[in-house]
């Protein structure tokens, strides 16, 4: 008797890229969970908006008051009363979702920061320890972009990049990026350049690299559709008119030569913002 055919095991879930939801301006959604694996939850934000506030009216000493010790500094640092402002909302936004994921306060969230995930130096990305949630937060003028995964996870959104940007940074590319944009009619340099960069950052702060460790190391490609490194997955994110914004995830087992993929470690839970 012939034995039994083993069972057909489940189709995984398919990797995909949720829209950007918008945070509300009041009260979260209630009965937020958490990721689903291969599933980030992606959140846009305007911070120039009306928030509410305990007295109806957000102000920013309600919001700084939220915030630790690090990010109270880097927002002191600001010249800008506008950018100081957004900052602190970029950062109260942050707190308020990841509370909200883990069951605890706003002020209650402990972020702290781990060596550069390439060389090893103090400033890395920052990280919610223990919890097994990743994040990520991106800011370009009064955009908010903010991602939350079950792996490591980075985002980027960036603005209009000025004319002739492209010709100025393109030799920092990968060598193939570099053709692709030399290939390309001088009025469309900039806009792929923009999709190259936003692509490049989002898998840096994923990685917990920063942009001074150099943006040749993996192609994400300037075309339509971009190219994704060993052990990640990238995509392009649709977040507002005259910005660019990309998303990249790490996918466990989908590493070089088919090992591991970043997203794979059981270690602490991984962020980045800027």
């Amino acid at each position: 008797m012939a034995a039994p055919a083993p069972p057909t095991p489940a189709a995984p879930r398919p990797l995909r890229a949720p829209a950007a939801r918008p945070v509300p301006y009041g009260p979260l959604p209630a009965g937020l969970g958490p990721p689903r694996a291969g599933e980030p939850q992606l959140w846009v934000a305007d911070a120039d908006g009306r928030w509410a506030g305990a007295g109806g009216v957000w102000t920013e000493a309600e919001g700084a008051a939220l915030l630790g010790r690090e990010e109270s500094l880097r927002a002191g640092r600001f010249g800008s009363a506008r950018d100081r402002h957004r900052y602190v909302v970029a950062h109260v936004l942050l707190r308020r979702l990841a509370g909200a994921h883990l069951g605890v306060a706003p002020a209650d969230v402990v972020i702290s920061r781990e060596p550069c995930g390439m060389c090893g130096e103090p400033g890395g990305r920052p990280v919610l320890p223990g919890s097994g949630l990743h994040f990520s937060l991106s800011h370009s003028a009064s955009t908010v972009l903010l991602a939350f995964a079950r792996a490591p996870v980075g985002v980027d959104v960036e603005g209009t990049p000025a004319p002739g940007t492209a010709d100025e940074l393109a030799a920092s590319l990968h060598p193939r990026e570099r053709a692709e944009l030399a290939a390309l009619p001088a009025a469309g340099r900039d806009e792929a350049f923009l999709r190259c960069w936003t692509r490049k950052e989002a898998h840096l702060k994923g990685e917990g690299a920063g942009l001074a460790h150099g943006l040749a190391g993996h192609y994400v490609g300037t075309g339509p559709a971009p190219a994704s490194p060993p052990g990640w997955r990238l995509w392009d994110i649709v977040v507002g008119t005259g910005q660019r914004a990309a998303l990249a995830l790490a996918v466990a087992g989908d590493g070089p030569d088919g090992g591991p993929g970043v997203g794979s470690r059981p270690d602490a839970a991984l962020g980045s913002c800027n």
